[in-house]
């Protein structure tokens, strides 16, 4: 009798004592529609990182991770079913891959207070923390990224563009927009023309804007694309024998998806970057050995070393690590998705930290703030070498212009502040 009741009494502690949950994190995933090309790597990068950290590591400070993945096919009003049906499982952030997704769950995940990162899109003013204090955009934003291009052109014309000709080839969508008041506001500052050409999702029919192209004859042309746009704006770039090296896309328009379809042709096309591009880094080796090798991958686990790949798997790096300070900063094992909140606002990645990663020299090292949200805006430019088949850093990163987009960013956020009775604040 005794033997049972003792028996009894320390299954019911076990059955009492706080068990520490997963660690959950989300994956608003398109690995089906019209841009699952580059939403399948993208996933696989994320997913399988976070398994990375379960098999090699146990977790995050002793805690499982779960990642929830959901399709959208990249439809915003899928995304937004997506995260109202997972946000009561404790996902500590979301990361949706879609600026219309983005715009359209900003005031949802503040009214739920739960941190949405949007690493390198979404909306740009966002970087302003004291209105948006649950929504992160480091390392670098679309604006940034305008600026980030400009910059190059100054380089490559002993900085003076004095009277050249821009065009900017976009998406004609909330994504595709973005940069065009930056780009503008540019063009006065350094006397370049710029012009505008749109592009209907989801990008197969282009005709029309590089018969203009052809006829405008621009010095260089930026791209904002997504998906089957930026192949067909590649081709027809080579239909017209436009210089490659002249034309530039931002980071959603630099992937191997991109270039691969118009063949040696494509040599030399370049694309912004905010993280290192090819498969010399330690934790892909890990990642192959702990996730593929041992059939756990995502998918194929042919896509490692790849842009987007890379871009999925810094994306979960990052939300994983504001995990981690989330736990130091609480002295908990487990996360709320408040303490999520707080950690990411403390963010601080170093070169130190990337190495002791397995990412030397992978991404710009940054310090998040109630004031910054976004990082210090620093871009790199990459280049596709066709004989190789591969991209390659063709410079260091560089900060964007903050005398243009940090004004920008202030005179949007205020706006934004007003319509939604937001009182700006780091409380």
């Amino acid at each position: 009798m005794k033997t049972k009741l003792l028996t009894s009494l320390l299954a019911g502690i076990v059955a009492a004592a706080p068990a520490f949950a997963e660690l959950t994190f989300s994956s608003l995933s398109y690995r089906t529609g019209p841009y699952a090309a580059n939403g399948i790597p993208l996933a696989d990068g994320y997913a399988d990182y976070m398994t990375l950290l379960n098999e090699r590591d146990g977790g995050i400070g002793g805690v499982k991770t779960r990642v929830i993945e959901c399709e959208t096919g990249y439809n915003t009003e899928k995304g937004v079913e997506c995260y109202e049906a997972t946000k009561g499982e404790g996902v500590l952030v979301y990361e949706p891959y879609s600026t219309g997704m983005t715009y359209q769950l900003i005031p949802k995940t503040a009214a739920d207070g739960i941190a949405l990162h949007t690493g390198g899109y979404g909306r740009t003013s966002a970087k302003n923390g004291e209105v948006f204090r649950n929504v992160f955009n480091y390392p670098a934003n679309y604006w940034d990224g305008a600026s980030g291009a400009i910059n190059h052109l100054l380089d490559i014309n002993g900085g003076n563009i004095q009277g050249k000709k821009v065009a900017l080839v976009y998406h004609n969508s909330a994504y595709g927009k973005e940069p065009i008041r930056t780009l503008e506001v540019l063009a006065e500052k350094h006397g370049y023309e710029l012009s505008l050409l749109p592009v209907d999702h989801p990008g197969q029919e282009q005709k029309s804007q590089w018969l203009q192209i052809r006829r405008d004859r621009p010095d260089y042309v930026l791209m904002w694309g997504w998906g089957v746009m930026n192949q067909v704006a590649i081709q027809e770039a080579v239909n017209i024998r436009f210089p490659m090296e002249n034309f530039i896309g931002i980071w959603w328009s630099g992937s191997e998806n991109d270039v691969l379809p118009a063949g040696p042709k494509a040599n030399g096309y370049k694309a912004l970057s905010f993280h290192g591009v090819g498969n010399e880094f330690p934790v892909l080796d890990d990642i192959k050995k702990y996730v593929v090798d041992a059939g756990k991958a995502a998918g194929a686990g042919d896509q490692i070393g790849t842009v987007l790949y890379n871009r999925g798997m810094y994306m979960a790096m990052l939300h994983s690590e504001a995990a981690r300070t989330a736990q130091k900063m609480t002295g908990n094992s487990d996360v709320s998705q408040g303490d999520m909140i707080k950690a990411m606002e403390a963010f601080e990645m170093t070169e130190a930290k990337m190495v002791d990663l397995g990412l030397p020299n992978f991404g710009p090292s940054f310090k998040v703030t109630c004031q910054n949200h976004g990082g210090d805006g620093l871009v790199a430019v990459a280049q596709w070498d066709a004989n190789a088949g591969s991209w390659n850093m063709i410079s260091d990163y560089k900060q964007s212009d903050q005398s243009v987009v940090a004004k920008l960013i202030a005179e949007d956020s205020a706006a934004y502040a007003a319509e939604n009775n937001i009182t700006p604040n780091c409380n």
